[in-house]
């Protein structure tokens, strides 16, 4: 079988962390996201070509981290879209990429931004057993929270029922955007995409699958983690760390108290700091500074200053000024 990992997106609700670097590099421990997706895949004997489908804006960029990387199955295919508004939905660039690519094969379909505690091996059992294209499915617990995905009901575990983000769910089961088609079911993209359909986010094919052949649910427990937003990357990071924290041997922390979940990269610098839920880039220096649930990117300055819930842009530089009256009062002394 073949696999496709969607790396399209322009993450904006991540920015400026994500402007200039897709979301799917944000490091999780000494990882990233997508690279979690790819070990899993590289180490599966089943899956034999992996896709990355991913923006012109970021295409080089993936070639970069493979040619950097031990993984060999993965290749970049690359959507007609440098920009979000040129995108044409999630299922448009699938029907794009397999007649591109001219896959025939049964074929895995996963988000490059989904950190699950499940392996993929795990999941592609399951298809192989019940031989019907199946989606993976995550109990959130909570009606409201459940309108924010696509929403699954379930008879065993057939899916008889898929909405979209809908304002009243049937049920807190969601689709957390990691398919396996049969590669039947991979011909009808065709057919789907020529009719009246929305191209944009799978749940609305699985609509429309539902109704002319069978669609298993795998669900499971554990961790899920949806990278689109600087909450959801921070609760990643807190997972991975356990209410610890990580400092890599080359950054230089003095003075400094590091609460739960804060990660320290490469060549930064902490002094005389407070830092609690947040995660620090490479290269960045902070200095007398207070920082809480939020994420400073790389060489970047800090000093004097107090953050909460922050996303810092790379080559940033905030010092926090003196008052008017501490400048008087030093002019003064200095007479």
């Amino acid at each position: 079988m073949d696999a496709v990992v969607l790396a399209g997106g322009f993450a904006t609700r991540l920015w400026p962390i994500t402007r200039d670097r897709p979301k799917m590099f944000l490091p999780i421990g000494d990882t990233t996201v997508v690279d979690r997706i790819f070990r899993d895949l590289e180490d599966d004997d089943r899956v034999d070509d992996v896709y990355v489908s991913t923006n012109e804006e970021f295409a080089d960029d993936f070639r970069e981290h493979l040619a950097d990387s031990e993984f060999e199955k993965p290749a970049v295919s690359v959507e007609d879209a440098s920009a979000e508004s040129e995108k044409f939905g999630v299922v448009g660039a699938l029907g794009q990429l397999v007649d591109r690519e001219g896959i025939d094969s049964d074929t895995l379909v996963i988000a490059g931004d989904n950190l699950i505690s499940f392996g993929l091996s795990e999941f592609i059992d399951t298809f192989e057993e019940n031989g019907d294209t199946t989606i993976a499915a995550y109990d959130v617990g909570d009606l409201e929270r459940a309108t924010q995905y696509g929403v699954i009901d379930v008879d065993g575990d057939r899916v008889t029922e898929f909405q979209e983000k809908p304002d009243d769910p049937p049920s807190t089961l969601v689709s957390i955007a990691c398919y396996a088609f049969t590669a039947e079911t991979l011909g009808l993209f065709e057919t789907y995409l020529s009719g009246d359909n929305n191209p944009d986010e799978p749940g609305w094919f699985i609509t429309w699958l539902i109704d002319r052949e069978p669609v298993r649910a795998f669900p499971f427990e554990g961790a899920w983690f949806d990278i689109g937003t600087p909450d959801g990357y921070l609760d990643a990071v807190s997972w991975y760390l356990d209410g610890g924290t990580l400092v890599h041997p080359d950054a230089r922390v003095e003075d400094s108290d590091l609460g739960a979940n804060v990660h320290v990269m490469e060549g930064a610098t902490v002094t005389d700091s407070t830092l609690e839920r947040s995660v620090v880039f490479p290269n960045a220096t902070l200095r007398s500074c207070q920082i809480f649930s939020s994420i400073i990117d790389q060489n970047t300055q800090l000093e004097e200053v107090t953050l909460s819930n922050a996303q810092i842009g790379a080559y940033t530089s905030l010092v926090q000024e003196p008052p008017v009256s501490a400048i008087w009062e030093q002019n003064r002394d200095s007479q």
